[in-house]
């Protein structure tokens, strides 16, 4: 997937995500981000394409979400599928 500009609205959903994460999200950020000092970068409520995923290693193409009650929803499953097929193909995991 080529590089995209990110418009300043999907930067704006993506810091306000930020601020108000999750607790569940809060407690992955905490150890994900201690795999800096490895050489691992995780990036939080990181915009790819039309989608803002939870968390992004882009360096090896990982994606991690922490899925809530939205998701548990025939909409939400339907919407979850359609975007793991949008990550899936420029090889995200």
């Amino acid at each position: 997937m080529p590089r995209t500009r990110v418009s300043f609205e999907m930067r704006q959903k993506a810091r306000a995500l930020r601020v108000h994460a999750t607790k569940g999200e809060s407690l992955l950020w905490y150890e994900l981000r201690d795999l800096k000092s490895g050489g691992i970068k995780f990036r939080r409520q990181c915009p790819i394409g039309p989608y803002i995923v939870d968390f992004a290693c882009l360096a090896v193409k990982l994606i991690v979400e922490v899925d809530g009650d939205l998701h548990e929803h025939e909409k939400g499953k339907r919407h979850d599928a359609v975007r793991d097929a949008y990550l899936r193909s420029p090889g995200f995991g």
